[in-house]
């Protein structure tokens, strides 16, 4: 606790010190206006001016954004002080000591006047002049253009980002402690862009103020030479001409370079990153302007008159470059994409040793005992590519996507066994024989080859399991042998089809009606909620598909629902309209060779459903009570009758009276799943149709 307090104090005491010595050396600055120096501190200072005008400079190159210097208009203010209390201390030397010679101001500015006139004041001259136009016209100009509309546009834009944040605050996208930062970040933004508005007319004014202190000292200089020195006009005009403009051009050289800090920092905007990536980003991001650059620097080389070799060297160098950003970028997109699958991975990993990962549940998974993974391993390609032409198939024939189809090893299985789970619940389960192949009889004749009875999977059809080395006799006397993933995939799509209801989920509804054109979208928002939900919309395609009707055709249906549900409710008599509605792809999908081929109840059957209806006042059936010894008789008479025509391989629908159509259906299903059971109503006009005879 005590080297807490003891570090906490020293920070204190430093922080201190950097107050004092900061104040310090502002006050030093206003004595240097009124107090004489030697030429040594005025060297030391027109160093220290320099080097912080290079700093400033840099800085503004390497921010990421201009909020980052929120400190340059106050940096701004002090180094054009600085400039100017140095440039009225050279002054007051020039005029007294001018006529003692060339470092009568000191070292510096004797260096600079020599170095950049050459001996000449005249060319001395014209460099400081182009040097003070450049600052003054081009560079300040621009800035505090620049400056005065990004403060204008600032400041108009608060209302708009103020409430921008609070929406973001009040739906939730943020907590109280990001918006108190957006806030403040917006406020700073603001001050600083008003700030250096006001901080550029500083720029501006001290490259006025630079040219009038040279004039001044050139014209005071020649009279006090002249008039007090005994010095002849033209030794006065060269000695005070060189130092004048020396002076200025050592005030000018820092004031250009804080001008172009300036420049950059208020021109950079909104884009963010160092002021060389962004540069250069955006100046390379197009390679086919480097190279139709390129182009123009050879032809300018092989232009009579000027020089081949700066032209071809630009023009090769800008080609190598829009050559070499290609690669580079597909080196980066490559690198990215490694990198966000590492990121993919590392989160799937972590998501699946999560406990909350364990809660959830795979809507279809496929679970493969030890040696029936460790046989398929080899082909585990070719399941996966098989089970996703499955769903594609799934997609285009019923109107949806199926969910992903989850294949799993799972040891606590019997080696040679698999299941299927729909939504974690196992509804199917069965064994393989590896190294033999199954082939499907019927109640046809069996095959005279060694093999065990058994029943197909999908359809519980006879079957026989042959070992793989009779396939060739079984070919040739016309079988056709089925290897073990085709039993299995072709038991998987029959499960997936006997679940086509539970597995189309309120989110894959929406997507469907998401995917809807403008008109329909139209459509759907006139009828929901005021007539219908969307709960009530997925009920009607889930009755739809567990008799597995298509719902390809999605526009139909909801031109069905709208048709009739401003006046019936429940989603059964939704479905039965629709269905009504879809008459002609009903029969179409259940066609066989274009001829539609029919069972129907009979008088004696169409009678007992009839009297079983209890209808209420509105004639609407609300009940449905029969007796159940008369269940069991139609059910033994419908089996015997359906399965001989099964067994002659026809395939056929089962027709009933529209109103006991779903009650028949719901008899039925029990015996024979996967027959259709329509109504009078739904044999669409124009189908041919064949009968073939009657349950009675």
């Amino acid at each position: 606790m005590a080297t807490t307090t003891a570090s906490g104090i020293k920070a204190v005491e430093r922080r201190g010190a950097q107050d004092v010595g900061f104040a310090v050396g502002i006050v030093f600055i206003l004595t240097v206006l009124f107090l004489p120096l030697p030429a040594a501190v005025i060297d030391v200072g027109l160093a220290f001016s320099i080097a912080l005008s290079v700093l400033i400079l840099m800085v503004a190159l390497w921010i990421q954004k201009p909020l980052d210097f929120s400190a340059f208009p106050t940096v701004l203010l002090i180094a054009t002080l600085l400039r100017l209390a140095l440039n009225i201390a050279t002054t007051r030397l020039i005029l007294s000591n001018g006529a003692e010679g060339y470092t009568a101001a000191g070292h510096v500015i004797a260096g600079f006047a020599n170095f950049v006139m050459s001996g000449d004041f005249v060319i001395g001259t014209i460099v400081f002049v182009i040097l003070v136009t450049v600052n003054f016209l081009v560079i300040t100009k621009g800035a505090t253009r620049i400056a005065e509309v990004g403060a204008r546009f600032t400041l108009d834009a608060i209302p708009g980002k103020q409430m921008a944040i609070d929406a973001d605050l009040n739906a939730g996208l943020i907590d109280d402690k990001e918006a108190t930062r957006r806030r403040r970040e917006l406020e700073e933004e603001s001050a600083f862009f008003g700030a250096m508005d006001g901080a550029s007319k500083f720029v501006r004014g001290d490259a006025i103020a630079g040219l009038i202190i040279t004039a001044v000292n050139v014209f005071g200089g020649i009279v006090i030479g002249v008039t007090r020195h005994d010095m002849t006009p033209s030794a006065a005009a060269d000695v005070f001409t060189k130092l004048s403009v020396g002076d200025g051009l050592v005030t000018q050289i820092p004031a250009l370079i804080v001008s172009l800090a300036a420049g950059l920092l208020v021109s950079k905007g909104g884009t963010r990153g160092s002021a060389e990536k962004a540069v250069f980003g955006q100046l390379g991001h197009y390679p086919r302007a480097l190279l139709l650059a390129s182009f123009v620097m050879f032809v300018l080389s092989l232009a009579p008159g000027l020089p081949f070799l700066p032209f071809a060297f630009l023009a090769a160098l800008m080609a190598s470059i829009a050559i070499a950003i290609p690669r580079r970028r597909a080196e980066v997109r490559a690198a990215e994409e490694a990198k966000a699958r590492e990121a993919a991975q590392a989160a799937e990993e972590e998501a699946r040793q999560s406990i909350k990962e364990s809660l959830k549940t795979a809507e279809i998974e496929l679970s493969l005992g030890k040696q029936i993974s460790g046989a398929l391993l080899k082909a585990h390609g070719e399941l996966a590519q098989r089970v996703a032409k499955m769903r594609r198939s799934f997609a285009k024939q019923y109107g949806f996507v199926v969910p992903e189809i989850k294949l799993s090893d799972d040891l606590a299985l019997p080696p040679k066994t698999y299941q299927i789970k729909i939504h974690g619940t196992v509804v199917a389960r069965e064994e393989l024989r590896l190294g033999d192949v199954l082939v499907i009889t019927g109640e046809g004749p069996r095959p005279d080859v060694p093999g065990d009875d058994a029943r197909e999977p999908a359809f519980g059809m006879k079957a026989v399991w042959i070992s793989e080395t009779f396939v060739s006799n079984l070919k040739r006397a016309g079988f056709k042998p089925v290897d073990n993933m085709s039993v299995l995939l072709t038991h998987l799509r029959e499960v997936i089809r006997n679940n086509l209801a539970q597995l189309l989920s309120y989110k894959d509804m929406r997507l469907l009606l998401e995917r809807l054109d403008p008109e329909y979208r139209r459509l759907l928002e006139e009828i929901t909620p005021s007539q219908i939900s969307y709960s009530g919309i997925q009920a009607v395609l889930k009755l739809l598909l567990a008799e597995r009707i298509s719902i390809r055709n999605i526009h139909l249906v909801l031109e069905a629902i709208a048709e009739i549900a401003p006046h019936v409710r429940r989603p059964e008599q939704l479905a039965e309209h629709v269905r009504m509605r879809l008459a002609q792809q009903i029969c179409g999908d259940l066609a066989d060779n274009g001829v539609l081929k029919v069972l129907r109840l009979g008088n004696q059957w169409d009678l007992a459903f009839h009297q079983s209806l209890k209808r209420d006042a509105k004639g609407d059936v609300v009940e449905f009570d029969i007796d159940p010894r008369l269940i069991e008789q139609f059910g033994a008479e419908a089996s015997k009758t359906i399965r001989s025509h099964m067994d002659q391989g026809h395939q056929f629908v089962l027709v009933a009276a529209p109103d006991a159509r779903p009650y028949v259906r719901m008899v039925m299903e029990r015996l024979f799943a996967t027959l259709p059971v329509l109504s009078h109503v739904e044999i669409a006009r124009g189908v041919q149709i064949k009968s073939l005879g009657t349950i009675s």
